[in-house]
């Protein structure tokens, strides 16, 4: 094995897709066709990457693994994963992590989504996620009980939004929760405290930049492919191709921006 004080990995893509279906209007960029997302993942299995869940990912990375890899996800627990995503990945010999929003499943549109809510169809049922739990390669992951920024949470429902959602999934589909993913991407010190107190030993944010061994297991950053990036377009992102200025001032901006949400949270609005 690998000394963990000397890495012989340097870098980690990870993509985030939501839906495997074609949206138009503003939330046509969280939407990925069937067709397109099987381009995109033979075009990186043919850059000769291993497509793996995140978990997947970071254990082989600790075990000493050199070889290439780009971590696969998806948000939210559309049903059109099970009938549309599944079997892309499948026919790409990819592995993906998948984030179930628990206190949403089952029951209907995404409706932290407002009037887009029935944009990207019907949340998955318990029994498709159980479904999904079988398929090999593929691991369940927690997005959180509501979708709901957690860092504008007193400390007591932040606990509570991570502690539920982790114990209904392993409780229900009777396996290890390792993963979570932060809802709209936020987190703070607090919030990855309460994931990792909870069970989880790792979690990703959105971020529009590779993960190095130097950055928090606890924060994770993703790509997000859209329907617009080719096969080539998908690779030349996850090997570096693009500016890192607009990841590092999203970055600096994070503490003002908590504190917008916070006050705004306190008047009875929510802001994403």
């Amino acid at each position: 094995m690998t000394d963990s004080a000397t890495p012989a990995w340097t870098t980690l893509p990870a993509l985030m897709y939501h839906s495997v279906s074609t949206v138009g209007g503003p939330l046509g960029d969280l939407a990925v066709p069937p067709e397109r997302l099987a381009e995109q993942l033979h075009a990186l299995t043919a850059a000769g990457y291993r497509l793996v869940g995140l978990t997947e990912a970071l254990d082989r990375l600790s075990m000493g693994s050199t070889e290439k890899m780009v971590a696969v996800t998806f948000d939210d627990g559309y049903r059109d994963f099970v009938t549309a995503g599944v079997p892309v990945l499948q026919a790409a010999g990819a592995g993906a992590t998948l984030y179930a929003s628990v206190g949403h499943l089952g029951g209907g549109h995404a409706n932290w989504l407002g009037e887009w809510a029935p944009a990207f169809g019907p949340m998955m049922s318990w029994e498709e996620l159980a479904e999904v739990a079988t398929v090999p390669g593929l691991e369940i992951g927690n997005h959180s009980l509501i979708h709901h920024p957690l860092d504008v949470l007193a400390p007591g429902e932040l606990r509570d939004q991570v502690v539920s959602s982790h114990d209904q999934l392993e409780q229900r589909l009777q396996l290890k929760v390792r993963s979570f993913a932060y809802p709209h991407g936020y987190n703070s010190r607090l919030v990855r405290d309460a994931v990792a107190a909870s069970g989880h030993d790792n979690a990703t944010e959105v971020g529009y930049r590779v993960h190095t061994p130097s950055e928090h297991r606890f924060a994770v950053p993703r790509f997000q492919p859209t329907p617009d990036h080719s096969g080539a377009d998908l690779v030349a992102l996850v090997e570096g191709a693009g500016s890192q200025l607009v990841p590092q001032l999203k970055r600096l901006a994070q503490p003002g921006w908590r504190m917008v949400r916070k006050m705004a949270r306190k008047a009875g609005r929510n802001l994403t």
